[in-house]
């Protein structure tokens, strides 16, 4: 699920990509067609491909020795977006990945550090803090 995320808001986290993003949106392009574009070298489109694929944001169709490349329309309909979003919503003791944070989580009211802190700086504990 962390991977997974982590690997949507790289490839959406790089201004060439989301250009990308914007004109794969309207039409279908070759990778020649992207090169002309962004007036930029065909490797480094073909890199930023890779990872806009491996996150599974675009689709590759191949003609012979042609790349065309698509927004995947998975995306617009919030299946590859939508796991961000159960990730936030998922309890955090249902998440492996976040076992031992979750533990130093539930234990910062008894944190002589923390609390320290909180005491230094004249902030109250919150009353109100949400264990989801």
């Amino acid at each position: 699920m962390i991977y997974h995320t982590s690997l949507l808001f790289k490839a959406l986290g790089e201004p060439t990509r989301l250009k990308i993003m914007k004109f794969l949106f309207m039409h279908e392009l070759c990778i020649c067609e992207l090169v002309a574009i962004l007036d930029m070298s065909q490797p480094r489109i073909s890199q930023h491909m890779k990872v806009l694929k491996q996150a599974g944001l675009v689709k590759e169709r191949k003609v012979k020795q042609k790349s065309y490349f698509s927004i995947n329309q998975t995306v617009l309909s919030g299946e590859i977006i939508g796991p961000w979003a159960a990730f936030l919503e998922h309890p955090l003791d249902s998440i492996p990945e976040l076992a031992e944070e979750n533990q130093r989580y539930l234990q910062l009211e008894s944190n002589e550090a923390v609390q320290a802190c909180k005491n230094g700086c004249g902030i109250e504990p919150s009353e109100n803090k949400q264990i989801v």
